[in-house]
């Protein structure tokens, strides 16, 4: 298998003005990964605004499951552009049925008030901790078929869990998780590149938070767990070719879904991201 490189899955075709489509990566989940379809969004409306202008929010939900095995299409609307601000709202389309919704805000930087009262979680550095992915490949082979064809495919983004989460013997404990990531390409100082990537890596361990105070497994065939909707605040350009700590809590869970929220933080400490998830967090007999 050649190199696999998220750039490419993040570098979508022109159909036609304002309608895009990109390839899809089967990860070995149940559907399609939802921070593909973040990302890969979030690239779609770029490609509408003005260069001088980049994302600072976006907010978005999740309306059906996705195939990881056909690619999608983002057909993007023109909201309004403004002398500051842009927003575009995009919907993914496989199989002429909409699967999500996006609404993004795009602003020519400047410069105004600042401050940040968020403080970064005292956790052990990155090159204390094995990857996350090291630890798969140990248990790969209790793993389902599926997912032990795809763990080439979660290679490009380095995790590094704090408190590594066993899902085979899952044990009850806070909500709160904290990841160290990086993106194992070099991205250079191209923002957008680097937010749509972070985009897709935010849903990497995101709404599982959820389940750690009921010591349930991610992999409990009984649960049936997926993304409703999913919000995203840029703070401060960054490089994710460099180490950031996705600082996650699970502030409620209860209705059959359930709420998290994250900060990311540079290695300086400094707030350069935001996100919000809610999801359906259902146990079946």
């Amino acid at each position: 298998m050649s190199e696999i490189k998220l750039v490419d899955l993040l570098t979508l075709e022109q159909l036609k003005p304002g309608l895009y489509k990109g390839q899809s990566w089967d990860l070995g989940f149940r559907a399609l990964f939802g921070g593909q379809v973040l990302g890969q969004a979030l690239a779609a409306a770029k490609l509408t605004v003005e260069n001088d202008r980049v994302a600072h929010s976006f907010h978005s939900y999740f309306l059906l499951p996705g195939d990881a095995n056909q690619p999608v299409e983002f057909d993007v609307e023109n909201v309004r552009d403004g002398k500051s601000f842009s927003t575009r709202r995009v919907k993914a389309i496989q199989n002429s049925k909409v699967i999500f919704y996006m609404t993004g805000s795009f602003q020519k930087p400047e410069i105004g008030l600042t401050h940040q009262d968020a403080k970064m979680p005292d956790v052990p550095p990155p090159d204390s901790l094995d990857s996350d992915l090291n630890y798969f490949e140990r248990i790969k082979a209790e793993l389902p078929h599926r997912l032990q064809k795809a763990m080439d495919y979660h290679k490009p983004v380095d995790t590094r869990t704090v408190q590594a989460i066993d899902p085979m013997q899952p044990k009850v404990q806070e909500p709160k998780r904290y990841i160290w990531m990086k993106s194992q390409e070099v991205l250079g100082a191209n923002i957008s590149l680097n937010q749509e990537m972070l985009a897709y890596a935010s849903d990497y361990h995101f709404l599982a938070t959820c389940l750690q105070p009921h010591g349930v497994s991610i992999r409990d065939q009984n649960l049936r767990i997926a993304t409703i909707d999913h919000s995203m605040w840029f703070h401060h350009p960054f490089n994710f070719d460099e180490w950031l700590l996705y600082s996650v809590e699970s502030p409620f869970t209860g209705s059959a879904r359930g709420l998290v929220k994250g900060q990311f933080f540079n290695t300086a400490g400094k707030l350069v991201a935001s996100t919000m998830q809610e999801g359906l967090i259902r146990l079946v007999d």
